[in-house]
C-alpha cells in the first residue's frame, strides 16, 4: 500500500476513549488548519460506530465552527439523539482545546425498497483518456512558487483527473462548473461505513473552487481566504472508493463572500451514489496583493 493512503487509513481507523467518546489523529498537510474534509469524516466515522450496522448512514448536516490544530488529535463527542424503529440519528461535536471545532447531525436508515430515480451521469471523458493530477502538477514543477511547491508536489492518498483542467498559478475565468473523476490511489479494504467516510472525507476536496472559478479566484492567491462554512451530504448506493468516481459540481450563486457549490458523485456505471451542497467563504483580503 503507497505510504500516504496507509496513512490515510490510520486516520480512519478511530481511538475509542469512553462511551461515544473517540480521537481521531489530524495531518500536515500544509495548511495552516486542518482540512475540513478530514473533520467531517472522522465525525461521520464517530458517529457510526454508536450505530448498528445494518443501518448505513442517508444524510449529513455540518458546520465548520473554527480552524482545526493541525498539531492536535481531534476529540469527538457523540450524542445519542435518537433510535428509531428505522431511523438512528446522531450529533456529533469535534473538539480541540476544550472547545468545539465541528459540528455534525447525522441521519441512518434500515434498508428498505422504494421509489427510485437519479439523474443521469453526464458524458465525459473515461478516466484514462485524461490527465491526472499528479502527472500535471509535476510538469508544472517548475513554474510553482516557492512557497508552495513543497506541498504542491507531495505525494497524495487520491488520484484525481479532471475533464477541463485548470492552471491555478495562471487561472482564467470559465463558467462555475467542474467535473473530475477521483479516487483512492491504491487497494482499500474497508466496511461500508468507512467507505462512507472516505467519501465525505474526499468530497470537500476542489469543491469550493467551483465557485471560485468566474471570477478567477484560486486557493494559492495570497490575498484569498477561503474556508468551508457548512457541508451536506446525502447518500444513496453502495461504491468503492478505490474505484474511480465522477465528481460533477456546479455553483448557482456567490454573494458576500460567500460561494455556494452543488455536487453529485455517480460510479463509472453511472449510479448516483451521493449528493453535496456546501457554502465557502471566498474573501478576498483589501491591500493585499496576489502572490
Amino acid at each position: 500500500m503507497k505510504e500516504s493512503v496507509r496513512e490515510l487509513m490510520q486516520r480512519f481507523n478511530l481511538e475509542t476513549l469512553e462511551n461515544n467518546l473517540f480521537r481521531g489523529q489530524s495531518e500536515a498537510n500544509g495548511q495552516r488548519s486542518i482540512f475540513g474534509g478530514l473533520v467531517a469524516g472522522q465525525a461521520l466515522l464517530a458517529a457510526s460506530m454508536t450505530v448498528p450496522e445494518d443501518r448505513p448512514v442517508h444524510s449529513l448536516h455540518a458546520y465548520f465552527l473554527r480552524p482545526g490544530d493541525i498539531r492536535r488529535p481531534v476529540i469527538y463527542d457523540v450524542d445519542r439523539i435518537r433510535d428509531g424503529r428505522s431511523f438512528t440519528t446522531r450529533r456529533v461535536n469535534a473538539i480541540q482545546h476544550g472547545r468545539p471545532i465541528f459540528s455534525l447531525s447525522t441521519s441512518f436508515q434500515v434498508e428498505e425498497e422504494g421509489a427510485r430515480h437519479q439523474t443521469s451521469m453526464p458524458d465525459v471523458p473515461a478516466p484514462e483518456d485524461l490527465e491526472s493530477d499528479e502527472s500535471a502538477r509535476l510538469r508544472m514543477a517548475d513554474r510553482i512558487p516557492k512557497q508552495f511547491r513543497d506541498d504542491f508536489l507531495r505525494e497524495r492518498p487520491l488520484t484525481f483527473r479532471p475533464v477541463t483542467p485548470r492552471n491555478v498559478f495562471e487561472p482564467e475565468t470559465r463558467e462555475p462548473l467542474k467535473q473530475f473523476w477521483f479516487k483512492v490511489d491504491d487497494t482499500v479494504e474497508a466496511d461500508r461505513m468507512t467507505q462512507r467516510a472516505l467519501l465525505a472525507y474526499c468530497s470537500d476536496f476542489g469543491f469550493m473552487g467551483t465557485a471560485m472559478q468566474p471570477h478567477g479566484m484560486t486557493f494559492w492567491q495570497g490575498n484569498m481566504q477561503c474556508a468551508s462554512l457548512d457541508h451536506a451530504m446525502w447518500f444513496y448506493d453502495d461504491f468503492r472508493i478505490d474505484d474511480w468516481l465522477l465528481y460533477h459540481c456546479e455553483s448557482p450563486g456567490a454573494a458576500g463572500a460567500r460561494g455556494l457549490t452543488f455536487g453529485h458523485i455517480y460510479r463509472r456505471d453511472g449510479v448516483l451514489v451521493a449528493s453535496v451542497a456546501q457554502e465557502g467563504l471566498m474573501r478576498l483580503r483589501p491591500g493585499e496583493e496576489p502572490v
